[in-house]
């Protein structure tokens, strides 16, 4: 009976010594699983970003040659949509907001340039010589842009530069790498977009609109020390074990709503991963959150996730929200939420929250919009009733729902009639200004398994 019990503790500890070492090798596994995850899909981010641009730099030299107002109306309506999407990609890129300025002001500039160019050409006017002029200069802004992503693409041919690391040891080598050849190769791309020329015209992206006041901030400015317990409470100060501030390069004050920057480090967590946040400086709002985490195998259905992200923006102030378009990729969910007013929607009042598919955290928050454009509105009554704008529309368009929205048109905000409806089998969005008749925008509504999107 000794001798059983002599042997009994030893066994006891072998059995724990081998589950410690099983148990500590599928999490080093894991962990190198998600980090290659992660890597990759930066990565995919980054050729993604490039093919786009490329994109635009062919089709603006096209525009550029071409004389036909029908082929100036495709290229430029290509030129939208790859800029865009590259600007969409940039976005979630492991780059701060203020390094990346000037280039998502290019990238917003040339999709909203093509789109006045392209309404210009439906009324009937060809480019004048100043349009061309500032073609031109798009498509060699487009160029230089091209030329630094190739050299970051060389560079990142160094398999010791990593976009982002999970291992504690890297994480040094890779914030210096991420200051030495993203923030260096952008930065340089910044300077040349420092010296575009002013885009004068009637959008909302046109400068005089870029450098107006945010309509939805008010009060003082904030400190940063005051700022940081805005982050803290923001993202729940029992969940915050360390955070930090960064500065976001010496163009900071040129960004739409200048900012106080963390990197806020979760408790519970053996990833070295910060989350990211914005706080305006003036008024102390969150304006941006990102949470480039990577998720693990999604279990949430797209209205499971809504409910979360309506339920955070509730408890976050923002009550009048309600659920529009929805993008999903890589384990997460993208939704868009527009205000609304009595029963008006009020599309300029846009809030964007991305949802992670695994558990359901908020990993993504961008109320940029929101802040922009939010104001108490004088909304004018409708001149033309439903009936009345329905006979503006097509008659064998299959109208699903109607109501009134707010859109933006250049610098103004109209009231529309929005008819959501089928024709020939695609899905449509036709607006009807509900002051005096005219059709002012339609959408095609491109739906798939990964979401909404329209063009």
């Amino acid at each position: 009976m000794d001798k059983r019990r002599w042997w009994i503790a030893p066994t006891i500890l072998g059995i724990a010594l081998i589950m410690a070492i099983v148990w500590g090798y599928n999490e080093y596994t894991t962990k190198n699983q998600l980090g290659v995850a992660l890597e990759n899909h930066y990565q995919r981010l980054f050729f993604d970003v490039k093919k786009h641009v490329e994109n635009v730099q062919v089709d603006l030299s096209k525009a550029l040659l071409s004389e036909s107002r029908d082929q100036n109306v495709l290229l430029l309506s290509r030129i939208m949509n790859e800029a865009y999407s590259a600007q969409d990609k940039l976005g979630q890129m492991p780059i701060t907001h203020a390094e990346t300025a000037k280039t998502e002001k290019f990238l917003n500039q040339a999709a909203d340039y093509s789109y006045h160019l392209i309404q210009n050409h439906l009324k009937g006017k060809p480019l004048t010589m100043e349009q061309r002029k500032t073609l031109a200069n798009l498509q060699d802004n487009s160029s230089v842009f091209n030329n630094e992503l190739a050299k970051l693409q060389s560079q990142l041919a160094d398999k010791t530069f990593l976009m982002g690391s999970l291992n504690r040891r890297q994480t040094k080598k890779v914030q210096q790498a991420n200051e030495k050849v993203l923030s260096t190769s952008i930065g340089s791309v910044e300077r040349v977009m420092e010296k575009t020329p002013e885009l004068i015209y009637d959008g909302p992206f046109s400068d005089q609109m870029l450098n107006r006041k945010p309509l939805g901030l008010s009060g003082k400015e904030v400190s940063k020390q005051q700022a940081e317990k805005v982050a803290r409470d923001f993202f729940g100060a029992d969940r915050v074990k360390n955070i930090t501030s960064f500065e976001e390069g010496k163009d900071v004050s040129q960004v739409r709503i200048p900012s106080h920057t963390f990197n806020l480090y979760p408790k519970n967590t053996s990833k070295e991963l910060a989350v990211y946040m914005g706080v305006s400086k003036k008024g102390g709002k969150v304006l941006w959150l990102a949470n480039p985490r990577p998720v693990s195998k999604a279990s949430l259905s797209i209205k499971q996730a809504q409910d979360k992200a309506l339920k955070y923006l509730k408890d976050k102030g923002f009550d009048s929200m309600e659920p529009n378009y929805y993008l999903r990729y890589d384990g997460t969910v993208l939704f868009n939420f527009v205000y609304k007013e009595k029963d008006v929607t009020i599309y300029p009042d846009l809030i964007k929250v991305k949802v992670a598919l695994d558990n359901g955290e908020i990993v993504g928050f961008d109320a940029s919009s929101y802040y922009l454009n939010h104001h108490n509105r004088d909304i004018e009554e409708a001149n033309i009733t439903i009936e009345e704008a329905r006979d503006k529309v097509k008659v064998d368009f299959d109208i699903d729902s109607i109501r009134l929205a707010l859109i933006p048109k250049g610098k103004e905000e109209v009231l529309c009639y929005e008819f959501k409806g089928k024709y020939r089998n695609a899905d449509y969005i036709v607006y009807i200004n509900a002051l005096n008749g005219e059709e002012e925008q339609i959408l095609q509504i491109i739906k798939n398994e990964n979401g909404t999107l329209t063009f």
